[in-house]
């Protein structure tokens, strides 16, 4: 028998996998036991260049990649989006990727199944992060945090059905602004919603109208047309999707799935209908059934407050009150909202975008106190900028405009129009990069310099700095603009400053 404790690992592991199949022989030397490991290790091998049968290279469902054109337009909107939370007086915030299990799933109860569960690492349930709020308010609690302004972007993961086309993906990136503490009413409320104007209006997406309702009204309703508690959060669940459902779908699933009387639904359907501003607030005030339930009066109390603040702010005419809003969500607690683009009539060549929500958020007052042991409460309310939808908007207008997007930033390409200056070009090159400036040259020792030329041309680089045996006596360096392919002569020691000088102007 061969003496196994003496072979590698990996050799033992395959060697105990070939002993276990039906044997060809009735015994096994130790020679031909380490001939049969060793051709087991060769044919397992994949050998170079060697096809891969049935093999597709693709991404999972529901992600994508981002060209670097792509990159450039992203990264345009995020610095939009948090130079705007920065604004308000938001400090930056992370928080890892995946949290305990145990620590989400009763967070989001209806929403739980569309979490990535991970395979046990070490001993702990793991799954990826289905949002960015819940993982803010496990760090208020962790950290004992009773204030806090943050905003955070990050990337979350649900396995829903992906929608690519509008925008919807399984891995997308979100972009939250939050208010955490104990302030007075509708305060920090009514800075989130001014703050979703203000990005929404600069990054010029078009009309928008911004829905507001409270989840205390919500629930007030829901007792006072007969929902039983225990189905309340369910059927706030189906009433979500009434942006993407007709009220009849709507209606089915809260009847044939989650067991609701018909004419219960048929309650909650007169008054989904409502929508208008601080006169439809006054009219439920009046309203024989709600305003016989407390907490709709403390729902409705707070959205008239509300609406004094955002006629202060300038954007009340921006703001909808809506019954019909919901916010899936089991953590909200207050007032929620929610932004949606207005649809405008397609321009010629142009598709209709229809993306749903681009913005939204809530007040979710208890959500800290589920991490806490002594259940202290750290009021919150935030609000999240849906990136991946006003990307695809962006994306589709500069398709449909022809837009060329440059990659780079780069500001001076270095370039010779002779052989033998690449150590010229790479001293002149440092110099520049030592002085803040975004500089480029080619690879080669010997380029030409007409190839050097259109590669500024092709890339959008403005300006080149051309060396060569000339300018190299006289002690100057070409600038040359590529725009006008003006050229102009600049003493060396001159040279940073012009160039800084030009990119200040320009």
């Amino acid at each position: 028998m061969p003496q196994l404790g003496l072979l590698p690992r990996r050799t033992w592991v395959t060697l105990l996998s070939q002993l276990l199949r039906p044997p060809r022989a009735a015994c096994i030397s130790a020679v031909g036991c380490h001939s049969q490991v060793a051709e087991a290790l060769l044919t397992s091998q994949p050998k170079p260049h060697q096809e891969k049968p049935n093999f597709i290279i693709k991404i999972p469902k529901g992600t994508r990649d981002l060209s670097p054109q792509q990159m450039v337009v992203r990264e345009k909107i995020l610095d939009m989006v948090v130079s705007c939370f920065k604004r308000h007086g938001a400090k930056g915030l992370d928080t890892p990727a995946f949290e305990l299990t145990e620590m989400l799933t009763e967070k989001y109860e209806e929403h739980s199944g569309l979490m990535y569960d991970l395979k046990d690492q070490g001993g702990e349930l793991l799954s990826l992060r289905y949002d960015l709020t819940v993982p803010f308010a496990r760090y208020l609690a962790m950290n004992k945090l009773k204030k806090m302004k943050r905003y955070q972007v990050g990337k979350v993961w649900r396995r829903e059905s992906p929608t690519i086309v509008q925008g919807r993906y399984r891995e997308f990136c979100q972009c939250d602004f939050d208010i955490a503490g104990h302030f007075d009413p509708m305060i920090p409320d009514a800075e989130c919603l001014k703050i979703m104007c203000e990005v929404l209006s600069g990054l010029q997406l078009g009309d928008f109208l911004i829905k507001v309702n409270d989840r205390r009204v919500v629930d007030g309703m829901f007792a006072v047309c007969g929902v039983p508690e225990s189905k309340f959060r369910a059927i706030c669940a189906s009433m979500d999707k009434l942006d993407k459902m007709s009220w009849r779908d709507v209606r089915h699933e809260m009847v044939a799935k989650k067991g609701l009387a018909p004419e219960v639904a048929d309650r909650i359907g007169e008054y989904i209908q409502c929508h208008g501003g601080v006169s439809l607030i006054e009219q439920l005030f009046q309203d024989p059934r709600l305003s016989q339930n407390k907490q709709a009066l403390e729902g409705l109390g707070d959205l008239k407050l509300l609406f004094e603040y955002l006629t202060l702010f300038g954007i009340a005419e921006k703001i909808c009150f809506d019954l019909s809003l919901a916010r899936g969500m089991d953590y909200y607690t207050g007032v929620i909202y929610e932004a949606v683009l207005l649809q405008t009539p397609a321009q010629a060549g142009e598709e209709p975008l229809n993306v749903g929500s681009v913005a939204a958020g809530g007040r979710y007052d208890e959500l800290v106190a589920t991490f806490d042991p002594k259940g202290h409460k750290v009021p919150c309310v935030g609000l999240s900028i849906g990136i991946e939808r006003i990307f695809y908007i962006v994306e589709q207008r500069m398709k449909n405009s022809f837009k060329k997007v440059r990659t780079t930033e780069t500001q001076v390409f270095v370039a010779t129009p002779q052989k033998n200056f690449l150590r010229e070009r790479l001293k002149l090159i440092a110099e520049l990069w030592d002085a803040g400036i975004k500089a480029e040259m080619l690879y080669k020792n010997n380029p030409k310099l007409l190839t050097q030329l259109h590669y500024c041309e092709n890339t959008g680089i403005p300006l080149v700095v051309i060396i060569g045996e000339q300018e190299q006596k006289e002690g100057v360096i070409k600038l040359r603009s590529v725009a006008s392919r003006e050229e102009v002569a600049i003493k060396r020691e001159n040279l940073v400053a012009e160039i800084q000088k030009r990119l200040s102007e320009s």
